[in-house]
Order: structure tokens, then C-alpha cells, then sequence
């Protein structure tokens, strides 16, 4: 397979902030052409920072290259008839179009979906708001912060004491932007049969509640919320954060067997067969006795000491790395996470098809670099079929 598996694609970007830029840089990297349309003052993001990259004398903060690899941007100013006329040029030749405004927000400059998709019939075009296009919230802006409260995120997120906390990048907006990119691939798909494009409406709290995954089923088979464990799983024990002599490590135990294996590596083969521990049922409801023992044990090693003994044993653990040991992991490196764009560095998107690592090799564009190289595009895309 190709490294650029989406190559020919067209895509026209409305969006700004995270959700729907990390849309658009999944599809750039997948070999898609990505037209990234900022307003003359381009993507907020442009200026979160400290810290900031230059960029051909330009200061533009990391956050933003964080987002926009691999596409090319062109200024529009919506509120002006130019600007209008400028986005449905592009939109013609268009396969897909991402944008993030509120609902309706588009609609008065007629680029919308019923404005665009009268230009361009085979368009797939991806709304990405906070709360979705209807329902009592369609009118709200949507934040990450607040999704993750909303979502249910934060009250299982923190130490069982104090305040909840938020996860520490906007995980609902990359939720969202990853699963826009398959509802965007699945309309392409269907589009093949039907000639026909599609409104994707994605939401960041549709996608947070979605994600809730083993946490919303133990709600939803029990009647009672979780709450918040810290470190260690709502569903397994031992799985949670040792302390070591000189610091911190993670170990998962799965099953029964690893369980066992742990025990006999730090010298407590007599927690095995403990009544208050056969049973993974049994270490849940006496999770605390049962860290405490371990703990005990755990302190005694330093961290490569137990990292290397459950390694040998077959016990699930590992470190907790800062950014600069991930990025010096052995395994991040062997697998190319790390990219070299020229005048900075950057991380790769997780896909390798067929041995070939997809990742567009173009830095975040500046602001309107493609104006005087991107033309439109006025071969035919698919003309919409019949209705049945």
C-alpha cells in the first residue's frame, strides 16, 4: 500500500482551535490535500503560546504546529462577497470540507451545507461543534474543559480526595477529530454507491460520552456512578502505581497467572492463595490491604530493579516518562515518532500500512503561503444519484 493512501483527495479546512484541525491533519498525513482557509488573522492558535517556533521570521506558537502539519493556507475573509466567492471556488472541485463554527454560524455567508453542497453535490461536509446540530445545547459554544466535566470525564479523573481533574491535553477535541476522520472515510465509502455527499454532524460531547466506554457500562449495569480511583483500574487489582525507592512505576496485572507471578517476585507467594485474594472479585474488595502488602515490597526495589523482574516474569509494567524520555524510548524512536520538518521537529500520526509510515513531511504552513499556489480544482467529482 501506498504512504499516501488518501492521495488526490481534496479537503477544504473552515475549522480552527484543535478538534477540526486534527481532522485535517489526520487526512494530510493519510496523503490527502489539505487547503486550510484562515481568516486574515489566522487560526487563534496561531498565538497560544509561549512557547513559539519561527518560521521564516514568523513567530508562530507550537501549539498550532502541533495541528496543522501538511497542508497549505489560504486567506479568506468570510464577511466579504470575495471571500464567499473565494471558499466556493474551492469547494467545487472539493471532496470533503471540515469546519468547526457554531450551528448556523455559516449559513449567512451561504457556506453551509445547503449552501455548499448546491455547489458541489458530492461534497462531504464535516460540522464539528461542542454539542452536535440539534438538541437544547446545539446553540453553545463547546470547550474541551467543560466537555470533559460535562462528559462525566472529570468525575473519574483525580485522587479520590479533592477536586476533580481534567486529563492533561483537550482529549474530547483529538476524540472528536479522530472519529470525524472515520465518519468522513465512511461517507467517502458510501459516496462511491450513491454518487451522493453527507452531512457528518460531530459532536465533542457525543464523542467524550462515547469514550466513557467500560466506565459508562459500569454505570449503566449497576445504577451507581463511579467515581474517582486515582491510580488504580475501577475493575482490576493490583493494575494501578507502585512506589519504588526511587520513584514511581505502573503494573497491570490482567489475570490471575500475572497476579501469581507478581506476588512471587517480590517474595509474597503467601498473598496467592490468600482468601481475600483468589479472585480478581476478592483483590477488588480489598484493594487497599492488598496495595499496602505489595507496597511494602515494591519499596524496597529501585524502579529498574522491578521494571526488569516483571519483564523477565511476564508481569505487565512500565515507567511513567516525562516528554523527554519518550521521546528518548528506544521504541518511540525505532518506530519514527519523531519527525524532522525542516525547521522543527514534530510528531508522527500513528499509522503504518504496510510497512510504510504515513506523515505528511510539510511543517504547519504560514499564513497564506498558498495563496499564489493553490488553484481550484475543476475536475468532475461524483454527481449525485437519483433518490429511491
Amino acid at each position: 500500500m501506498s504512504e499516501r493512501p488518501l492521495a488526490g483527495l481534496r479537503v477544504i479546512e473552515l475549522a480552527r482551535i484543535l478538534a477540526g484541525p486534527w481532522a485535517g491533519q489526520t487526512l494530510a498525513d493519510l496523503g490527502a490535500e489539505v487547503i486550510k482557509v484562515e481568516a486574515p488573522e489566522g487560526d487563534d492558535t496561531r498565538r497560544w503560546g509561549p512557547p513559539f517556533i519561527d518560521r521564516d521570521g514568523t513567530q508562530v506558537a507550537a501549539y498550532f504546529h502541533s495541528a496543522n502539519r501538511g497542508k497549505r493556507s489560504v486567506v479568506a475573509d468570510f464577511r466579504t462577497p470575495e471571500g464567499q466567492a473565494k471558499v466556493r471556488e474551492l469547494v467545487t472541485g472539493a471532496d470533503i470540507l471540515i469546519e468547526n463554527f457554531k450551528v448556523g454560524g455559516l449559513a449567512k455567508y451561504g457556506l453551509d451545507y445547503a449552501g455548499l453542497s448546491a455547489v458541489n453535490p458530492g461534497l462531504i461536509y464535516c460540522s464539528i461543534t461542542g454539542f452536535g446540530q440539534d438538541g437544547p445545547y446545539a446553540h453553545r459554544a463547546g470547550y474541551d474543559y467543560i466537555i470533559q466535566g460535562m462528559s462525566g470525564l472529570m468525575s473519574i479523573t483525580g485522587p479520590v480526595e479533592g477536586e476533580p481533574h481534567r486529563v492533561g491535553i483537550a482529549v474530547t477535541d483529538l476524540v472528536t477529530g479522530i472519529y470525524a476522520t472515520t465518519a468522513i472515510l465512511a461517507a467517502l465509502h458510501e459516496r462511491k454507491t450513491t454518487g451522493r455527499g453527507a452531512h457528518v454532524d460531530m459532536s465533542l460531547l457525543d464523542s467524550a460520552v462515547s469514550v466513557m466506554a467500560n466506565q459508562a457500562m459500569n454505570y449503566l449495569s449497576t445504577g451507581t456512578p463511579p467515581g474517582r480511583t486515582g491510580n488504580v483500574h475501577p475493575n482490576l487489582a493490583p493494575y494501578q502505581v507502585f512506589e519504588c525507592a526511587d520513584g514511581h512505576v505502573i503494573v497491570a496485572t490482567g489475570n490471575d497467572a500475572q497476579y501469581h507471578r507478581l506476588c512471587r517476585l517480590l517474595g509474597r507467594a503467601d498473598l496467592i492463595d490468600h482468601p481475600a485474594y483468589r479472585s480478581n472479585a476478592d483483590r477488588v474488595a480489598n484493594r487497599p490491604a492488598l496495595s499496602e502488602a505489595l507496597s511494602a515490597a515494591t519499596r524496597q526495589r529501585s524502579k529498574a530493579e522491578l521494571l526488569a523482574a516483571c519483564e523477565a516474569e511476564g508481569v505487565p509494567a512500565g515507567p511513567i516518562n516525562d516528554m523527554a524520555e519518550v521521546f528518548a524510548d528506544a521504541q518511540v524512536q525505532a518506530r519514527g515518532m519523531q519527525l524532522d520538518l525542516g525547521p522543527h521537529r514534530g510528531v508522527r500520526s500513528p499509522f503504518v500500512l504496510d510497512g510504510a509510515r504515513c506523515a505528511s513531511d510539510r511543517p504547519a504552513p504560514v499564513l497564506g503561503e498558498g495563496d499564489d499556489e493553490v488553484a481550484p480544482d475543476a475536475s468532475p467529482r461524483p454527481a449525485a444519484a437519483p433518490r429511491t
